[in-house]
Protein backbone atom coordinates (compact mmCIF):
# COMPACT_ATOMS: atom_id res chain seq x y z
CA UNK A 1 0.00 0.00 0.00
CA UNK A 2 1.41 3.40 -0.94
CA UNK A 3 1.72 5.91 1.89
CA UNK A 4 -1.71 7.55 2.16
CA UNK A 5 -2.06 11.29 2.43
CA UNK A 6 -2.57 12.77 5.89
CA UNK A 7 -5.51 14.93 6.97
CA UNK A 8 -4.93 18.57 6.00
CA UNK A 9 -3.44 20.83 8.64
CA UNK A 10 -5.59 23.37 10.44
CA UNK A 11 -5.47 27.09 9.76
CA UNK A 12 -3.65 29.20 12.33
CA UNK A 13 -6.95 30.74 13.45
CA UNK A 14 -8.82 27.42 13.67
CA UNK A 15 -11.26 26.65 16.47
CA UNK A 16 -12.30 23.25 17.78
CA UNK A 17 -15.21 22.99 15.35
CA UNK A 18 -12.75 23.27 12.48
CA UNK A 19 -10.99 20.15 13.79
CA UNK A 20 -14.18 18.11 13.41
CA UNK A 21 -17.19 17.14 15.51
CA UNK A 22 -17.45 13.41 16.19
CA UNK A 23 -20.29 11.48 17.79
CA UNK A 24 -19.36 8.08 19.24
CA UNK A 25 -22.27 5.66 19.76
CA UNK A 26 -20.64 2.87 21.68
CA UNK A 27 -20.43 0.91 24.90
CA UNK A 28 -22.82 -0.84 27.24
CA UNK A 29 -22.94 -1.69 30.93
CA UNK A 30 -20.74 -4.76 30.40
CA UNK A 31 -18.48 -3.18 27.75
CA UNK A 32 -17.77 0.42 28.80
CA UNK A 33 -14.18 0.11 27.63
CA UNK A 34 -15.28 0.09 23.98
CA UNK A 35 -16.67 3.60 24.32
CA UNK A 36 -13.56 4.75 26.17
CA UNK A 37 -11.18 3.42 23.53
CA UNK A 38 -13.20 4.73 20.57
CA UNK A 39 -13.59 8.14 22.22
CA UNK A 40 -9.92 8.38 23.12
CA UNK A 41 -8.95 7.26 19.63
CA UNK A 42 -11.04 10.03 18.07
CA UNK A 43 -9.61 12.67 20.39
CA UNK A 44 -6.00 11.60 19.93
CA UNK A 45 -6.53 11.51 16.15
CA UNK A 46 -7.38 15.20 16.30
CA UNK A 47 -11.16 15.54 16.61
CA UNK A 48 -11.95 18.93 18.12
CA UNK A 49 -15.22 17.87 19.75
CA UNK A 50 -16.16 14.33 20.77
CA UNK A 51 -19.56 13.42 22.17
CA UNK A 52 -20.29 9.94 23.46
CA UNK A 53 -23.89 8.77 23.20
CA UNK A 54 -24.84 6.20 25.84
CA UNK A 55 -27.79 3.83 25.63
CA UNK A 56 -27.13 2.60 29.16
CA UNK A 57 -27.18 5.28 31.87
CA UNK A 58 -24.63 3.27 33.81
CA UNK A 59 -22.06 4.55 31.34
CA UNK A 60 -22.79 8.15 32.29
CA UNK A 61 -21.43 7.38 35.74
CA UNK A 62 -18.29 5.70 34.41
CA UNK A 63 -17.12 7.46 31.27
CA UNK A 64 -16.65 11.13 32.27
CA UNK A 65 -13.80 10.27 34.64
CA UNK A 66 -12.14 8.18 31.92
CA UNK A 67 -12.58 10.77 29.13
CA UNK A 68 -13.01 14.22 30.69
CA UNK A 69 -12.48 15.92 27.31
CA UNK A 70 -15.70 14.44 25.87
CA UNK A 71 -19.30 15.49 26.31
CA UNK A 72 -22.12 12.99 26.77
CA UNK A 73 -25.62 12.19 25.56
CA UNK A 74 -28.18 10.00 27.29
CA UNK A 75 -29.97 7.92 24.65
CA UNK A 76 -32.22 6.09 27.10
CA UNK A 77 -35.77 6.82 25.94
CA UNK A 78 -34.57 9.24 23.27
CA UNK A 79 -35.65 9.08 19.62
CA UNK A 80 -32.27 8.79 17.90
CA UNK A 81 -33.41 10.06 14.51
CA UNK A 82 -34.86 13.20 16.10
CA UNK A 83 -31.69 13.72 18.09
CA UNK A 84 -29.54 13.48 14.97
CA UNK A 85 -31.58 16.16 13.24
CA UNK A 86 -30.78 18.56 16.08
CA UNK A 87 -27.01 18.01 16.01
CA UNK A 88 -24.17 19.14 13.75
CA UNK A 89 -21.77 16.22 13.95
CA UNK A 90 -19.40 15.82 11.03
CA UNK A 91 -18.87 12.09 11.54
CA UNK A 92 -20.25 9.28 13.67
CA UNK A 93 -18.60 6.08 14.90
CA UNK A 94 -21.24 3.50 15.79
CA UNK A 95 -21.02 -0.03 17.11
CA UNK A 96 -18.15 -0.83 19.47
CA UNK A 97 -19.46 -2.61 22.55
CA UNK A 98 -23.14 -1.84 21.89
CA UNK A 99 -24.36 -5.44 22.10
CA UNK A 100 -27.04 -6.83 19.81
CA UNK A 101 -30.28 -6.11 21.68
CA UNK A 102 -33.28 -5.18 19.45
CA UNK A 103 -32.79 -1.49 20.15
CA UNK A 104 -29.35 -1.56 18.53
CA UNK A 105 -30.75 -2.55 15.15
CA UNK A 106 -33.33 0.24 15.40
CA UNK A 107 -30.53 2.68 16.26
CA UNK A 108 -28.47 1.62 13.23
CA UNK A 109 -31.53 1.86 10.96
CA UNK A 110 -32.24 5.38 12.21
CA UNK A 111 -28.62 6.35 11.66
CA UNK A 112 -28.62 5.10 8.07
CA UNK A 113 -31.93 6.74 7.23
CA UNK A 114 -31.63 10.07 9.06
CA UNK A 115 -27.99 11.15 9.03
CA UNK A 116 -26.25 12.64 6.00
CA UNK A 117 -22.67 12.92 7.29
CA UNK A 118 -19.90 10.33 7.34
CA UNK A 119 -20.35 7.16 9.39
CA UNK A 120 -18.10 4.36 10.62
CA UNK A 121 -20.03 1.16 11.28
CA UNK A 122 -18.08 -1.28 13.41
CA UNK A 123 -18.58 -4.38 15.54
CA UNK A 124 -22.18 -4.70 16.80
CA UNK A 125 -23.50 -2.11 14.34
CA UNK A 126 -22.47 -4.61 11.66
CA UNK A 127 -23.59 -7.69 13.57
CA UNK A 128 -27.21 -6.47 13.74
CA UNK A 129 -27.30 -5.98 9.96
CA UNK A 130 -26.93 -9.72 9.39
CA UNK A 131 -26.42 -11.20 5.92
CA UNK A 132 -28.07 -8.21 4.25
CA UNK A 133 -25.36 -5.70 3.29
CA UNK A 134 -27.72 -4.33 0.65
CA UNK A 135 -29.68 -2.76 3.53
CA UNK A 136 -26.81 -0.32 3.82
CA UNK A 137 -26.86 0.66 0.14
CA UNK A 138 -28.48 3.97 -0.56
CA UNK A 139 -27.82 5.32 2.94
CA UNK A 140 -28.01 9.09 3.24
CA UNK A 141 -24.58 9.02 4.83
CA UNK A 142 -21.29 7.93 3.34
CA UNK A 143 -20.41 4.72 5.13
CA UNK A 144 -17.14 3.12 6.14
CA UNK A 145 -17.46 -0.47 7.36
CA UNK A 146 -14.67 -1.87 9.54
CA UNK A 147 -15.41 -5.60 9.95
CA UNK A 148 -13.04 -8.30 11.10
CA UNK A 149 -13.22 -11.46 8.95
CA UNK A 150 -15.94 -13.06 11.10
CA UNK A 151 -18.18 -10.02 10.83
CA UNK A 152 -17.54 -9.76 7.10
CA UNK A 153 -18.42 -13.45 6.69
CA UNK A 154 -21.76 -12.90 8.46
CA UNK A 155 -22.53 -9.92 6.24
CA UNK A 156 -21.72 -11.84 3.06
CA UNK A 157 -23.28 -15.10 4.22
CA UNK A 158 -20.18 -17.12 3.39
CA UNK A 159 -16.82 -18.06 4.85
CA UNK A 160 -13.74 -15.97 4.15
CA UNK A 161 -10.42 -17.77 4.14
CA UNK A 162 -7.09 -16.30 5.14
CA UNK A 163 -5.94 -16.40 1.52
CA UNK A 164 -5.02 -12.83 0.47
CA UNK A 165 -6.92 -13.12 -2.81
CA UNK A 166 -10.08 -14.31 -1.04
CA UNK A 167 -9.79 -11.49 1.50
CA UNK A 168 -9.42 -8.98 -1.30
CA UNK A 169 -12.37 -10.39 -3.23
CA UNK A 170 -14.55 -10.48 -0.11
CA UNK A 171 -13.77 -6.88 0.79
CA UNK A 172 -14.56 -5.69 -2.73
CA UNK A 173 -17.79 -7.70 -2.83
CA UNK A 174 -18.91 -6.26 0.48
CA UNK A 175 -18.05 -2.72 -0.66
CA UNK A 176 -20.08 -3.13 -3.84
CA UNK A 177 -23.10 -4.70 -2.16
CA UNK A 178 -23.21 -2.13 0.64
CA UNK A 179 -22.11 0.84 -1.50
CA UNK A 180 -19.60 1.66 1.23
CA UNK A 181 -15.89 1.87 1.79
CA UNK A 182 -14.76 -1.34 3.51
CA UNK A 183 -11.75 -1.85 5.75
CA UNK A 184 -11.47 -5.63 6.14
CA UNK A 185 -9.28 -5.92 9.22
CA UNK A 186 -6.53 -8.44 9.80
CA UNK A 187 -2.95 -8.95 8.68
CA UNK A 188 -2.76 -6.61 5.69
CA UNK A 189 -6.07 -4.79 6.19
CA UNK A 190 -7.85 -4.36 2.86
CA UNK A 191 -9.28 -0.90 2.14
CA UNK A 192 -11.60 -0.63 -0.85
CA UNK A 193 -14.58 1.18 -2.30
CA UNK A 194 -15.37 -1.76 -4.57
CA UNK A 195 -13.18 -0.50 -7.40
CA UNK A 196 -10.01 0.94 -5.91
CA UNK A 197 -8.33 -1.41 -3.47
CA UNK A 198 -5.22 -1.22 -1.27
CA UNK A 199 -3.56 -3.54 1.23
CA UNK A 200 -2.21 -1.88 4.37
CA UNK A 201 1.43 -2.48 5.21
CA UNK A 202 1.59 -1.28 8.82
CA UNK A 203 0.61 -3.26 11.92
CA UNK A 204 1.74 -6.46 13.62
CA UNK A 205 0.35 -9.51 15.48
CA UNK A 206 0.49 -7.65 18.79
CA UNK A 207 -2.57 -5.71 17.64
CA UNK A 208 -4.66 -8.88 17.85
CA UNK A 209 -5.97 -7.75 21.20
CA UNK A 210 -9.35 -6.72 22.59
CA UNK A 211 -10.26 -3.12 21.81
CA UNK A 212 -7.86 -2.59 18.92
CA UNK A 213 -10.75 -2.23 16.49
CA UNK A 214 -12.51 0.23 18.82
CA UNK A 215 -9.50 2.53 18.59
CA UNK A 216 -9.55 2.27 14.79
CA UNK A 217 -13.23 3.23 14.72
CA UNK A 218 -12.44 6.40 16.68
CA UNK A 219 -9.44 7.31 14.53
CA UNK A 220 -11.42 6.73 11.36
CA UNK A 221 -14.30 8.90 12.58
CA UNK A 222 -11.89 11.74 13.39
CA UNK A 223 -10.41 11.60 9.90
CA UNK A 224 -13.84 11.31 8.28
CA UNK A 225 -14.90 14.45 10.12
CA UNK A 226 -12.03 16.31 8.47
CA UNK A 227 -13.07 14.92 5.10
CA UNK A 228 -16.64 16.07 5.68
CA UNK A 229 -15.59 19.59 6.60
CA UNK A 230 -14.00 19.74 3.17
CA UNK A 231 -10.89 21.85 3.77
CA UNK A 232 -9.25 19.60 1.15
CA UNK A 233 -11.30 18.07 -1.64
CA UNK A 234 -8.56 15.47 -2.15
CA UNK A 235 -9.03 14.06 1.35
CA UNK A 236 -12.20 12.11 0.63
CA UNK A 237 -13.84 9.20 2.45
CA UNK A 238 -11.62 6.52 0.91
CA UNK A 239 -8.43 8.47 1.63
CA UNK A 240 -9.58 9.17 5.17
CA UNK A 241 -10.18 5.46 5.78
CA UNK A 242 -6.81 4.56 4.26
CA UNK A 243 -5.02 7.10 6.42
CA UNK A 244 -6.79 5.87 9.56
CA UNK A 245 -5.85 2.26 8.90
CA UNK A 246 -2.24 3.20 8.15
CA UNK A 247 -1.79 5.37 11.24
CA UNK A 248 -3.57 2.86 13.48
CA UNK A 249 -1.20 0.14 12.29
CA UNK A 250 1.80 2.43 12.68
CA UNK A 251 0.77 3.14 16.28
CA UNK A 252 0.71 -0.63 16.79
CA UNK A 253 4.21 -0.93 15.34
CA UNK A 254 5.54 1.78 17.62
CA UNK A 255 3.85 0.19 20.63
CA UNK A 256 5.32 -3.22 19.77
CA UNK A 257 8.77 -1.68 19.36
CA UNK A 258 8.53 -0.08 22.78
CA UNK A 259 6.80 -2.89 24.68
CA UNK A 260 7.12 -6.09 22.65
CA UNK A 261 4.28 -7.58 20.63
CA UNK A 262 3.06 -9.79 23.49
CA UNK A 263 2.51 -6.78 25.74
CA UNK A 264 0.57 -4.47 23.41
CA UNK A 265 -2.92 -3.45 24.54
CA UNK A 266 -5.48 -1.25 22.84
CA UNK A 267 -4.70 1.56 25.27
CA UNK A 268 -1.10 1.40 24.07
CA UNK A 269 -2.33 2.11 20.54
CA UNK A 270 -3.97 5.31 21.75
CA UNK A 271 -0.81 6.24 23.63
CA UNK A 272 1.28 5.88 20.46
CA UNK A 273 -1.13 7.62 18.07
CA UNK A 274 0.60 10.98 18.47
CA UNK A 275 3.99 9.57 17.49
CA UNK A 276 2.40 7.59 14.66
CA UNK A 277 0.76 10.65 13.18
CA UNK A 278 3.97 12.65 13.51
CA UNK A 279 5.93 9.84 11.83
CA UNK A 280 3.34 9.70 9.04
CA UNK A 281 3.71 13.41 8.37
CA UNK A 282 7.52 13.17 8.48
CA UNK A 283 7.45 10.34 5.94
CA UNK A 284 5.23 12.31 3.59
CA UNK A 285 7.46 15.38 3.95
CA UNK A 286 10.59 13.38 3.14
CA UNK A 287 8.91 11.93 0.04
CA UNK A 288 8.10 15.43 -1.18
CA UNK A 289 11.73 16.48 -0.70
CA UNK A 290 12.96 13.42 -2.62
CA UNK A 291 10.67 14.28 -5.50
Amino acid sequence: MSIPMAPPTLATDAHKGDAGRVLVVAGSATMPGAAILAGRGALRAGAGLVTIACQDRELLRVLPAAIPEATYLDLDGTAFAALLSERSDDAIACGPGLGVAPGVRELVDALIQAYSGHVVLDADALNVVGPEPERLAGAKSQLVLTPHPGEAARLLGREISGDPHDRRDAAMELARRSEAVVCLKGAGTIVTDGERVEENETGNPGMATAGSGDVLAGVCAAYLAVARIGSSTEFDVLRAARAAVHVHGLAGDLAAEALGERSVTASDLVAHLSAAQRSHLDTLASKEVDQ
